[in-house]
């Protein structure tokens, strides 16, 4: 070993990070690029910074971060202009982190004017470390802005590090990462160019890769969601849109806002104008993009819940620390509170929005069955969501509203009563609904995957109680029919008591109803879950218990069987179960059997 290049001992605390960053905190090897860029570009916002009290630090005007890729050499270059760094800082960010150069610096910024502090990026001497996971050996050529004399770092990573006297013919810092066998991709500027774009696209100092001898601009140098609302224009917002979100649309609202006081941070999101190619039920979880000091960190920090995972953007602080704790934003106060704030804009956005009925109707039918999951997933919430639901309903044309509902109620009427089902076609014509028309009431037509679980959340509307029209026990009788209803024949109870022998253990009980209108019979839910939610039970193996077969006294084939004799009602029993079950959107207990009793049927009726 040459007599100028001095081996030392790495800290015993850089032994334990170096570990650490390699094996166990970083998720994902290519944060290294961003660790590495966001250095560069602290450092030269640092040499911005001392530029004002020190000439000789001034900033180049072409100044840039480069990041050079040679696949000969099989080394990946990341250099920048800024404000270099010694012998003794290349041993003390480098060689401990006891102290580290970004940290020492922000203390400075104290007593600095707010408009001379840059946007500190990076904390040098910790993300530095992660290039260890792309490299086998990392060198550091540096020249502090003001000095002669320039030194290199360099080190395989495996507890030392070497120093010696370099040359490099301007202020500014040279990484070099002589990459692992496992580590090519690193070397296409194609992936680097995607790799800038996506981690620190919105770095207000230039990022250029090196291609086929150029330099090629790789990210856009402008954090837009920084910049006030007046100062940007919709086509700005449009084009943020479509690169945030992969988006092809128009968003259907962009809410653009700094939040200020205790908490500071920017936001700018988007609610989309159409649904995503991907299903919003494969991926539960917001990617709402979280940066610190504009620089991407995550996009999952879950900033907002999942019921509102439709909303895309960026959300930009200078609250939480960009440092090794990155990767475990989640247990921070600070991002708690980012996290209801931002909920809350959004929730405060769709209400002002949503008493334009025609432009909200477009932003219901793409997501609406999303945000009714926060109804039954968010306590805190629900009060708010509750409002922003829209359903179709047996009295009226179109979507209405809870607060619509309430407004129309009969007087006299206590619940607020829905229908689920699968078939949003089949609703409007259940046979659950005719008795509610016949007597004015109103039912609100629910066939949303979510709608068997949120009602029962809710519980309450206006201090008005949400009813299943399925569920059984549902007095009527104070609301007086449209017509003269017909009397019960002499041999109804007679006729219920048969059925119910006949059908056994396949029904929980039969009984007769005055909510039935022109179909013979339907099912109810009895004291248990409404009809949807046994459906559910069932198909996922979990029992659902037996439904109520409620018949219509007054219908004339239930008039006939109570007339009729005896032995037909044994067979018509099943029949007529069957005949619910398909009337609520089920199947026949037995398909095939049931196929033949009504073929049997048509060719008696056709003397066969």
């Amino acid at each position: 070993m040459s007599e100028t290049v001095e081996r030392h001992e790495f800290g015993a605390e850089v032994g334990r990070l170096l570990d650490l960053v390699v094996h166990a905190l970083y998720s994902d090897r290519e944060i290294f690029l961003r660790e590495l860029v966001a250095n560069a570009a602290d450092a030269m916002d640092r040499r911005r910074f001392e530029a004002l009290t020190s000439a000789a630090s001034a900033l180049p005007p072409d100044a840039k971060v480069r990041i050079a890729p040679d696949k000969t050499a099989r080394t990946l270059t990341v250099s920048d202009a800024g404000i270099g760094m010694t012998r003794e800082d290349l041993a003390q960010n480098l060689g401990t982190i006891a102290r580290s150069g970004t940290r020492a610096f922000s203390q400075t910024l104290e007593s600095a004017r707010a408009e001379d502090r840059p946007s500190l990026i990076g904390q040098f001497g910790v993300g530095f470390y992660s290039a260890f996971m792309v490299a086998d050996r990392v060198t550091v050529t540096s020249r502090r802005a003001g000095a002669e004399e320039a030194w290199t770092w360099a080190s395989e990573g495996q507890g030392s590090y070497t120093l010696e006297r370099a040359e490099r013919p301007e202020p500014g810092t040279d990484i070099v990462l002589h990459l692992k066998a496992d580590a090519d991709e690193y070397l296409e500027p194609y992936r680097l160019d995607h790799l800038v774009r996506k981690w620190a696209d919105f770095i207000t100092v230039p990022i250029a890769i090196v291609q086929d001898g150029r330099d090629e601009a790789a990210n856009q140098g402008t954090a837009l969601w920084r910049k006030p609302r007046s100062e940007v224009t919709p086509e700005q917002y449009e084009a943020f849109y479509r690169s945030v979100g992969m988006n092809f649309d128009k968003p259907w609202a962009t809410l653009h806002w700094r939040a200020e006081g205790q908490l500071e941070f920017s936001a700018l999101l988007f609610v989309p104008g159409m649904k995503p190619f991907q299903a919003l039920e494969n991926e539960r979880q917001s990617k709402v993009r979280l940066h610190v000091r504009r620089m991407f960190i995550t996009d999952e920090a879950e900033l907002l819940p999942p019921w509102l995972r439709f909303v895309q953007g960026v959300v930009d602080t200078e609250d939480l620390p960009l440092n090794v704790s990155r990767e475990m934003l989640q247990s921070t106060p600070a991002l708690a509170r980012i996290r209801r704030a931002v909920t809350g804009r959004v929730l405060s956005e769709l209400a002002t929005r949503a008493k334009d009925g025609a432009e909200y109707q477009s932003f219901w039918e793409n997501f609406g069955p999303v945000l009714k999951e926060g109804i039954y997933e968010d306590h805190e919430r629900r009060e708010e969501i509750a409002p922003l639901l829209r359903f179709r309903s047996s009295a009226v044309d179109g979507w209405t509203s809870l607060p619509d509902y309430v407004a129309r109620m009969k007087d006299g009427q206590k619940a607020i009563y829905y229908l689920v089902a699968d078939d949003a076609e089949a609703l409007g014509s259940s046979p659950q609904l005719e008795g509610f028309r016949a007597r004015g009431l109103e039912v609100l037509l629910l066939s949303d995957h979510v709608d068997a679980f949120w009602p029962e959340a809710l519980a309450r509307f206006a201090d008005k109680p949400l009813q299943s029209v399925t569920q059984g026990g549902l007095d009527l009788s104070k609301f007086p029919a449209a017509g003269e209803a017909e009397a019960a024949p002499a041999g109804i109870d007679v006729l219920v008591a048969a059925i119910k022998a006949a059908l056994g253990s396949d029904v929980a009980d039969v009984r007769t109803t005055d909510r039935l209108v022109d179909s013979a019979v339907v099912l109810s839910a009895g004291s248990g879950p409404d009809l949807q939610m046994q459906r559910l039970l069932r198909r996922a193996g979990r029992g659902g218990g037996q439904a109520v077969l409620e018949i219509n006294p007054r219908h004339p084939l239930i008039r006939a069987l109570a007339e009729g004799e005896a032995e037909a009602v044994p067979a018509a029993a099943g029949t007529l179960l069957d005949l619910a079950r398909i009337q609520d959107g089920d199947i026949p207990r037995d398909p095939v059997a049931f196929a033949r009793t009504i073929t049997a049927a048509l060719a008696a009726e056709r003397g066969a």
